[in-house]
């Protein structure tokens, strides 16, 4: 698959796996992975079904956290994503967030998230975030959790046109970083981000204590397993960009 440049991307720095010794980038998900906040969400997600007459469990609340707000509710009230009922679930969701969710501010935080990101950027790591959640609720969010600075370019759901488990979002998030895919790696917590990593060539890199359990994650091939943030950026820092057929028969011939 080609992406095309876009404006605002940098040039993809060098041929993929080309004279590399090292990963250069790291994309995130958000929810799960940086940020904790399956509970809350999934509170406010039986809430605001309560609220349209549709009472639903806490596990299927939990079971809806990370997708886009239009699946989400649509699965929960059992209704189309255009239906008016649902339109209205994702209108009062968006109001309450910050009440309900943002209010944490850095609480939200996974244990070494702010330390592991920041020890990536002191070893010239590209930072960046592809996630289900609009690009406007995934900034407030990482705004409110302090660590807005040390990641560079948001991709949310509303910059693509095909969402998880399609590589656009995390293909144009390392087009926005200048660095080829192959020499990026993508940390997510769901099966769909693994399969989203596989895809787009990136080095899939799995946290265990988000919503994907360590069977699931691992059932996907190719995928290194993380059972902390620590672990992440040790992983990160031990990749080697993977290489392409053509750039290993260069090297043989050599």
């Amino acid at each position: 698959m080609r992406v095309s440049a876009e404006v605002g991307e940098r040039p993809v720095r060098g041929a993929r796996g080309a004279g590399s010794e090292t990963i250069k980038a790291a994309v995130f998900d958000l929810d799960g992975t940086l940020a904790n906040t399956r509970p809350a969400i999934s509170k406010l997600l039986v809430k605001v079904a309560a609220e349209q007459g549709c009472p639903v469990t806490p596990r299927q609340a939990a079971a809806a956290v990370g997708k886009p707000p239009g699946q989400a509710f649509g699965r929960l009230l059992g209704k189309p994503e255009d239906d008016g009922r649902v339109l209205a679930a994702i209108g009062r969701y968006r109001e309450l967030f910050a009440y309900d969710v943002l209010c944490q501010g850095p609480q939200l935080l996974f244990p070494g998230v702010t330390a592991g990101l920041s020890a990536l950027r002191a070893h010239g790591v590209e930072l960046a975030v592809a996630t289900s959640k609009t690009t406007r609720g995934a900034e407030s969010l990482l705004d409110v959790m302090g660590i807005r600075e040390l990641v560079g370019p948001v991709i949310g759901q509303d910059m693509v046109r095909r969402g998880k488990p399609h590589p656009e979002m995390v293909l144009r998030a390392a087009g926005r970083l200048g660095v080829a895919a192959g020499e990026s790696a993508y940390v997510g917590d769901t099966v769909g981000d693994m399969r989203m990593a596989v895809t787009a060539r990136m080095e899939a890199v799995a946290v265990t204590y988000g919503a994907g359990t360590f069977g699931e994650l691992a059932a996907v091939a190719g995928t290194r397993m993380c059972s902390s943030f620590k672990d992440v950026v040790s992983v990160i820092a031990a990749c080697r960009p993977r290489q392409t057929a053509g750039v290993a028969a260069q090297r043989r011939r050599r």
